[in-house]
């Protein structure tokens, strides 16, 4: 990458979009709801089952001016969804000041693994066993969504529900390669548990983005 072009990556003047679409959000709280997602390339937490993995490499992903990326968005929705990867690599407040200045609703999922930028009216926190996120973000999250691989995940579940403010809304989601599997064990735990929610990628079963 060209120095010139390096320089305004670092302040997030541009950011290396990997894709950018219009459609229903899948997932958690605002499942059902139409938004517009940008997705930002670059990612080193590395879950084994990541079903975005050619995110990870940023250097993949053009980077395109911020300004173009509100611009577009905005031609769409005025919910905007940022994604990744992992979005909080780069500095995210240019984007979300472009995107607060026109008036649009700010998201982001995210692990927390690195410090929070950006102006947000929704956080969304998928936290990582191999990269733990940062404490101000679990007292900003306003949704905590824990992937279930396995029986141990539940174990870690707790431990990051523990972390999170009380009105953080708590949810399970099945890991999609073992659904099957999983699905069964997540509902017996939230009726046992009912403090979580169970949350499904819809997305998938309705075959969209």
């Amino acid at each position: 990458m060209q120095e010139r072009v390096q320089k305004l990556v670092n302040i997030g003047k541009m950011l290396p979009l990997m894709e950018e679409f219009y459609t229903i959000q899948g997932e958690g709280f605002h499942k059902g709801t139409a938004a517009y997602f940008i997705r930002i390339g670059g990612c080193d937490v590395g879950c084994h089952w990541c079903d975005v993995k050619e995110s990870w490499n940023a250097d993949l992903h053009p980077p395109t001016d911020t300004d173009l990326i509100v611009s577009n968005a905005l031609k769409y929705s005025d919910v905007i969804v940022v994604t990744g990867g992992e979005p909080l690599t780069w500095d995210m407040t240019l984007l979300t000041e472009g995107l607060k200045s026109k008036g649009a609703k700010t998201h982001i999922e995210t692990s927390g693994a690195y410090p929070l930028t950006g102006i947000w009216d929704w956080i969304c926190l998928s936290p990582k066993k191999i990269k733990l996120p940062q404490q101000e973000i679990y007292e900003k999250a306003d949704e905590l969504k824990c992937i279930i691989y396995n029986n141990n995940d539940f174990v870690f579940a707790e431990e990051q529900a523990s972390e999170v403010s009380e009105n953080c809304v708590l949810y399970l989601q099945p890991e999609w390669s073992v659904r099957e599997k999983i699905i069964p064990l997540i509902v017996d735990y939230v009726m046992k548990n009912p403090k979580w929610k169970v949350s499904l990628q819809t997305h998938k079963y309705l075959n969209i983005p």
